[in-house]
């Protein structure tokens, strides 16, 4: 068997795929939403009248991604598209009383997750985690050299 370090891409996309299918199929119960749509609403909840293109970066998605996660939100009455009070071509998003209502619904399942994988990997490996994630996150790795 390989050394893990070697393997910790492929450990990251099965941990990040089992976690994402386990948290859709209990948000979609709790609350209705999937975890794209959680991330969204608490970035919006987060900033009041961020654009599409802020909420891209927000969430390191291409525009055009946001444009139909966005869209399906608008759809379901959970976000609200204003003007844009300086931008005639943007548009602010803001949370609606559903959006609200479905992050509160969504609660006490994150807070279920959490208290798992706390369990699961003690409060210091969940701290480290934690951090670690969120390293792996923000880093932007050197290009590697052309041909």
């Amino acid at each position: 068997m390989s050394e893990p370090d070697q393997r910790l891409y492929f450990l990251l996309q099965r941990a990040a795929h089992r976690l994402r299918t386990t948290t859709d199929r209990r948000l979609q119960a709790a609350a209705g939403i999937t975890t794209a749509q959680l991330g969204a609403l608490f970035a919006v909840r987060g900033d009041p009248g961020t654009t599409q293109r802020q909420l891209a970066q927000v969430l390191g998605l291409r525009e055009s991604a946001v444009t139909a996660l966005v869209s399906r939100l608008v759809r379901a009455g959970l976000v609200a598209k204003r003007a844009h009070p300086s931008e005639h071509r943007a548009v602010v998003l803001e949370l609606t009383d559903d959006g609200a209502a479905a992050l509160s619904a969504a609660q006490p399942e994150i807070d279920r997750f959490n208290g798992q994988m706390r369990a699961l990997l003690g409060d210091q490996g969940f701290a480290q985690t934690n951090a670690a994630l969120h390293a792996l996150a923000h880093w932007e790795p050197e290009e590697a050299p052309g041909p």
